[in-house]
């Protein structure tokens, strides 16, 4: 009788010594991830100019809810912002755009090239070549992590998905308004907005 061996976790320290050869990666509790042209379905992924006007609108509206918070305020950052959401196994991704507590920028070094810690707020913005397995595992990644909330923004059909632990996803659509309570206090916009 034979016992299989289970296949050794990847750590942080590993992943980041992948070479940036423009293969899109994250790690999902010690398993790499890869979207890269040669494998099934596995287109890396295009940004458009769809995309990165969603990515700067969101980034430009909640950073305006930011300036409007008592200090400490913490973070908005985007651009695929690398995260560590746990360790052990470990689970690193980019997020679209992200707010981090302050709790946690504060443990930042300039030697950092990670967030260590799930952000507040974690923002992924659907491109024509994201398919709903890596979005579904991405957004139960997050929750699992202890992420308090995630928007999955489709730009084509100008929606909104909100995910919390614990609760069913919420869609919003463009004629209504999307609020951020308890996670971001006082933010309120039209979801019309998120796409203008």
């Amino acid at each position: 009788m034979s016992t299989a061996m289970a296949p050794k976790l990847m750590t942080v320290e590993e992943f980041l010594a992948l070479p940036d050869d423009g293969v899109e990666r994250w790690l999902i509790q010690g398993k790499l991830r890869e979207s890269s042209p040669d494998q099934e379905g596995g287109e890396m992924t295009k940004r458009n100019r769809v995309h990165s006007r969603v990515m700067i609108l969101v980034g430009h509206l909640l950073e305006s809810w930011l300036e409007r918070q008592p200090e400490p305020r913490g973070q908005i950052v985007g651009g695929e912002a690398g995260f560590i959401l746990r360790h052990d196994p470990d689970s690193t991704v980019g997020v679209d755009v992200a707010y981090v507590a302050a709790h946690i920028v504060s443990n930042q070094t300039d030697e950092t090239t990670l967030f260590d810690g799930p952000p507040v707020l974690a923002v992924e913005i659907q491109s024509p070549n994201n398919t709903v397995k890596e979005m579904t595992e991405k957004v139960q990644e997050y929750l699992a992590s202890g992420v308090q909330v995630v928007w999955l923004i489709d730009p084509y059909f100008q929606t909104i998905i909100v995910h919390r632990p614990g609760a069913g996803p919420t869609l919003f659509n463009g004629f209504q308004i999307l609020t951020g309570d308890p996670e971001l206090p006082g933010f309120s916009c039209p979801v019309a907005h998120f796409f203008r």
